[in-house]
């Protein structure tokens, strides 16, 4: 079938939905809301209050002001979850250069020997290579001018400056399978497995958030670990849907719980949920009784 449809002016969009039975209280407000947040990315908040999913008809009582408070808690919900991988990344990105380093050198990323996949290896090689051309680092650039040999630069000084995507599949592929579990100690887990589905789901996750989409009631297609007993404090399992949203926040809280003893990434998610009522917390794979579970009283 041939694609027909024409783009349409703000009014014209507003007409469009105001025919499908939704409620538009302030079309100005509602047209200036259309000019920094285009429509096609506002339609993916029209979807849950929506009778027919074909023809688009609305659920009566359906508002604009809704899909604007949903779009703007996702919004708020991609910061707070932004805030708390970055701190994972980071703190992934220091245990390994310290483990891996006292026990193979400074260079150990570039020994193929180190690692199951040769394959998977190579290409992490190929896209470091790319990622040291482009950065801008000033210790990288001074680095360059005065060594020549080796190709790359230590590992402290490289690691800074890959992808969290290349230092996921650095530390998966990563063959010594007891060093990964003395890391995977340090974020009070038992075993690497855990640790390596964790960071899988969080590259992910994050590839989302760099692309500022929807997260809230997204499904994923990577489900993290979350079967496991851990030491610290946890959920009962089973939690619901794993791949939901729930999912991927329990475990960043049980990591923050580990690398920022003092976080806040709990009260912040309660505070949000709290200021957008209209949410519906199922749909992100929210148990009933999720404030009870041990991780977040």
């Amino acid at each position: 079938m041939k694609y027909s449809k024409q783009p349409l002016d703000y009014s014209e969009i507003l007409d469009l939905l105001e025919s499908r039975g939704l409620i538009i209280r302030d079309r100005n407000k509602a047209i200036e809301c259309l000019k920094v947040v285009s429509y096609f990315r506002l339609d993916n908040y029209f979807h849950p209050m929506e009778s027919d999913k074909v023809q688009h008809i609305f659920k009566p009582g359906s508002t604009f002001d809704n899909a604007m408070d949903l779009y703007r808690f996702d919004c708020d919900l991609r910061e707070l979850i932004f805030t708390a991988i970055q701190a994972v990344e980071i703190a992934l990105r220091s245990k390994m250069i310290h483990h891996i380093s006292l026990q193979y050198g400074a260079f150990w990323f570039t020994d193929v020997s180190l690692f199951r996949d040769a394959n998977i290896h190579h290409k992490c090689m190929e896209q470091i290579r790319q990622e040291l051309k482009r950065t801008r680092e000033e210790f990288i650039i001074e680095h360059s001018a005065k060594y020549s040999e080796p190709e790359f630069p230590p590992v402290w000084k490289t690691l800074e400056v890959t992808s969290f995507g290349t230092l996921s599949k650095l530390s998966c592929n990563f063959a010594d399978n007891k060093i990964k579990k003395r890391i995977a100690r340090e974020f009070n887990l038992p075993q690497h497995l855990v640790l390596e589905s964790w960071i899988k789901s969080a590259v992910v996750l994050r590839n989302y958030l760099a692309h500022h989409s929807r997260v809230w009631n997204r499904k994923f297609p990577i489900k993290p670990q979350m079967t496991t007993p851990l030491r610290g404090n946890w959920v009962i399992p089973p939690v619901g849907n794993y791949d939901k949203l729930y999912s991927q926040l329990c475990y960043l809280q049980y990591l923050l719980n580990v690398i920022r003893p003092c976080n806040n990434f709990s009260f912040r998610l309660k505070v949000l949920l709290t200021e957008h009522l209209n949410v519906d917390t199922s749909a992100m794979g929210f148990p009933g009784n999720w404030l009870d579970e041990p991780l977040w009283r």
